[in-house]
């Protein structure tokens, strides 16, 4: 989705590319053009050493969330933050916040284990940190403190998953962030393996029962 977006944009030109894919919260309401939310989210700029990074950010983190919670949750978490940032960057008037899903990713990710040790350039820090050197980081080169805003959208969006997946429940809520059935059954493989199991099980629990008349002990 990334590349496509990536190559319409070079093929349209910057001003065809931000009428078309930009965010635009008027467009999608009453022009019913839904395509923006996901192409907002999915747009990193021209190819630059800048969007290699976080292309290979947003593989990097996205790959490490899908292989600890699963395809269905990670689809889950990812529909939600686009659904949280589109709100978000219509507020703050962000065409595109493909930054913003990086770094809520990445906040997830430290949140889960927040004390471990992580290499950033050349220093260890705990892993909780990482958001907000990057964060000063892209500060820094930009030169301006308005390069903060995507990744404070980010941090927040983020936020919002883990506390309701990981907090909340534990201080006696409902975990409401639970991908539907069909859907686990559908892309984790896993999931599939232990439904079969079971069914496997089942049936052969009735055919060591097959043969018992009614009555009998």
């Amino acid at each position: 989705m990334v590349g496509i977006v990536t190559l319409l944009g070079l093929i349209l030109g910057d001003e065809l590319s931000q009428g078309l894919l930009a965010l635009d919260p008027i467009r999608v309401m009453y022009g019913l053009e839904l395509w923006r939310p996901f192409t907002a989210a999915c747009f990193l700029g021209p190819p630059s050493i800048g969007w290699l990074m976080n292309a290979y950010y947003l593989f990097e983190y996205g790959s490490s969330l899908e292989r600890a919670f699963g395809t269905a949750q990670h689809l889950l978490f990812l529909l939600l933050q686009i659904g949280f940032l589109s709100v978000f960057s219509a507020f703050f008037a962000q065409p595109f916040f493909a930054q913003s899903v990086i770094t809520s990713m990445l906040h997830v990710l430290s949140r889960s284990m927040p004390n471990q040790k992580v290499k950033w350039l050349i220093f260890t820090v705990p892993y909780w940190t990482l958001p907000y050197g990057l964060m000063a980081s892209d500060v820094l080169q930009a030169g301006n403190a308005a390069a903060a805003l995507p990744h404070v959208l980010g941090i927040l969006s983020g936020h919002l998953f883990f506390f309701h997946k990981n907090i909340w429940p534990k201080l006696g809520g409902e975990d409401w962030l639970v991908p539907p059935d069909f859907l686990v059954r559908r892309l984790d493989a896993d999931a599939r393996n232990k439904s079969k199991n079971s069914i496997s099980a089942a049936l052969k629990s009735r055919k060591k029962g097959k043969g018992k008349k009614l009555g009998s002990s």
